[in-house]
This record gives C-alpha cells, sequence and structure tokens, in this order.
C-alpha cells in the first residue's frame, strides 16, 4: 500500500496519536534534536507538543537498539505496560542491526522475553536518510541509506510531501488506519523518479566520503593479522566500552539477581567485551587478559563470526563507535589496514593460532 502525505499532515497525526491518551498508541518516538546543538545532534525520544524533530537527515546518535533491547531491564516478573509504541524516523542502519537481534535473540532455541514484548507492540517506521554524518559508511557494509527491508512503514520525503509505503501486515494496518484520518495525495499524481535521483545522490555522497565498497572485511580474514598490528591499533584505546555500548548490533549481557524474600526478580543490563574483567571465570582466569586480546575479538566477533553466526554483517556502517571513541579510533582505517597486513602473510602464521585458541 502507498500513501501520499503532506509533510504537515503527517506530523499532525503523529502529534494528534500523543494527545490521545484512549488511542492505540501509548508512546510515539521520534529523532528529536539535542537542545543548542548546532551540529544537528538528534536523540530518540518522546514526542511532545512543540518539540523540535526532524524525520530526515541521518541516523540519531543512540541507535534504535535502547528502545527494544534496554540498557537496564527486569526480565524476570515483569509486569509489561499496556499499550502499542510507534517509532519513527529509523534509519536503514538501525534497521539491518534489528534483523541481526531478531536472529540472536528470538532464535528457535530460546527468545528473550523483553525483546519480543517489545518488538511484536511497536510499530517501525523508517525514513530515507537526507543528509550525511561523517562517521556514516553504510556503502561499505552492504548497506544503502535507505531502508530495502524490516521496516513496517518507510518514508521517503518527496519535496513538501512524504510517500509513504507499507512492508509488513502491521504496516498495511497502520496505513488504513492512517488513512481515515488524515488528508492524502493520490500517488498516480507524482514521479517515483525524484526519490531515486535523490537516492542516487546519497550514495554518491557516501562513496566520495568513503570511496566505494565492499568492507576491508568482507574479503579478507582478520584472524591472520599479526598481533603487532593490532597492538598499535589498540594502543590509545582506554577501555571504556563506548564502542560496544552504542553499537547497533552488540547484545552482551550481565544478569543479576535483583530477588526479594516475596519476588523472585532478574535484571539484565548490557555488558562490554572492551571491558577490563569481560570473560573473567572463578579463580581469576581469562581469554583475552591484555586490551589488545579484547580489541582484537571486538573486531573479529563484529565483522567475522556474527556474519558466519546469523548471516548478516555485524557492522551496519553506523559510524557510532568512531563519534563516541574518546581516542578517535576509526573502524575503517583499522579493519583496512588490519586486513592488508593480514594479507601479507600466510594463514598458518602461529601468532594467528595463538589468538584462535583464545575463543575467536
Amino acid at each position: 500500500m502507498e500513501v501520499l502525505v503532506p509533510a504537515e499532515e503527517l506530523e499532525s497525526f503523529l502529534n494528534g496519536l500523543v494527545e490521545d491518551e484512549s488511542g492505540k498508541y501509548r508512546q510515539v518516538f521520534v529523532p528529536v534534536r539535542a537542545p543548542d546543538d548546532s551540529g544537528g545532534c538528534f536523540l530518540l525520544s518522546p514526542l511532545q507538543p512543540g518539540i523540535d524533530y526532524s524525520l530526515d537527515d541521518y541516523r540519531s546518535v543512540d541507535p534504535a537498539k535502547v528502545l527494544f533491547y534496554l540498557f537496564r531491564e527486569q526480565v524476570s516478573g515483569t509486569d509489561y505496560p499496556g499499550g502499542e509504541r510507534l517509532v519513527v524516523g529509523v534509519k536503514a542502519c538501525d534497521l539491518k542491526a534489528l534483523q541481526l537481534l531478531d536472529r540472536a535473540l528470538l532464535s528457535e532455541d530460546f527468545k528473550d522475553p523483553a525483546y519480543l514484548f517489545w518488538r511484536e507492540h511497536t510499530t517501525v517506521i523508517s525514513s530515507d536518510c537526507t543528509s550525511l554524518h561523517p562517521t556514516c559508511h553504510c556503502n561499505l557494509t552492504e548497506g544503502t541509506p535507505w531502508a530495502e527491508e524490516g521496516f513496517d512503514v518507510n518514508l521517503s520525503r518527496l519535496g513538501d510531501d512524504y510517500l509513504m509505503f507499507s512492508g509488513s501486515s502491521k504496516g498495511e494496518s497502520f496505513l488504513e488506519e492512517f488513512r481515515k484520518t488524515a488528508y492524502c495525495l493520490d500517488p498516480g499524481e507524482i514521479s517515483i523518479n525524484g526519490i531515486e535521483e535523490r537516492r542516487a545522490s546519497m550514495m554518491e555522497l557516501l562513496e566520495d566520503q568513503n570511496g566505494k565498497g565492499p568492507h576491508p572485511a568482507l574479503g579478507g580474514d582478520l584472524r591472520n593479522t599479526p598481533g603487532r598490528e593490532w597492538e598499535i591499533h589498540s594502543e590509545g584505546c582506554v577501555g571504556c566500552g563506548g564502542c560496544t555500548n552504542i553499537c547497533p548490533t552488540c547484545y552482551c549481557l550481565i544478569l543479576n539477581d535483583e530477588s526479594k524474600e516475596e519476588r523472585f526478580v532478574k535484571e539484565r543490563s548490557y555488558d562490554s567485551c572492551q571491558l577490563d574483567g569481560y570473560a573473567t571465570v572463578a579463580g581469576g582466569g581469562t581469554p583475552r587478559p591484555t586490551m589488545t586480546d579484547r580489541f582484537r575479538n571486538r573486531y573479529i566477533c563484529k565483522l567475522q563470526l556474527m556474519e558466519r553466526n546469523f548471516g548478516i554483517f555485524g557492522c551496519t556502517g553506523c559510524g557510532r563507535c568512531i563519534e563516541v571513541c574518546p581516542a578517535g579510533i576509526d573502524i575503517r582505517q583499522v579493519s583496512r589496514e588490519s586486513v592488508a597486513a593480514g594479507e601479507k602473510r600466510p594463514p598458518s602464521s602461529s601468532d594467528a593460532a595463538v589468538h584462535s585458541d583464545r575463543g575467536v
């Protein structure tokens, strides 16, 4: 189903959902401009009257993951809220991450109950990117700055209008309800060429910024990179865990027992493979005792093992890890140089074998 709607009409409709306390949607999330931020920073926040938000531009600072896989969440003995949620303005890089998380957390063997609840009770409306952040590089990770799948409804900007089209049965239901109350135009009156031209222009900007794909790790083996190369790249890393906490595909966790005498409660919170003490077992043993070991593990897990396990490349090209890193470490540069260094020596190197025995 396709719907063409003036941008102002869509904004009015979203505001109406928030004001209708008895309506279907308990919350509506949108990319909100951070206060006094001249750089155009966006945060996924609940929609409120008079708030300054943008459904276009580029991805938000926080990944959409934080609305489905919370930083800290009760996963046992939980009373979930009623009603549905609407998340609007999600970008393609975050949609691809949610698809990976679906495979990791909603497998046949186990379904994470909290993640499953939020996924089932949330309608995701994606939107094409109309600008780039300096760290964006989805073109290197087999991605595009527009959504091709994984959305319930997608928005494509056409001047002062949006072309809305569904990608799921949930999206079909949303558009049917939307058409009952909102003023819509005839999609037959527009030319799809305008969307295609803007998308092609965005891809050109990405290629100018990053070069053409594919990502270096898609064709190389990081496990063959010499240990000295990892030491050089990890030299500035302080092990803060910022890169994994902000990554849309990381899902390592710590499970705590928060039970009281009258109630059994388990709470889950984020963990990071970059933190000192990660994977440490009773007695103090650890397969990754140094920062270099942990740094290397993240790259191999993200850029090789996730694709092997889930069929989706673990980096979506959002560039958030580059933006958040206090040492200015750039995953694009590290990957490129590490793969190149590994190609200069045979795969049977003893150094690679030693690292491989450490669990990656």
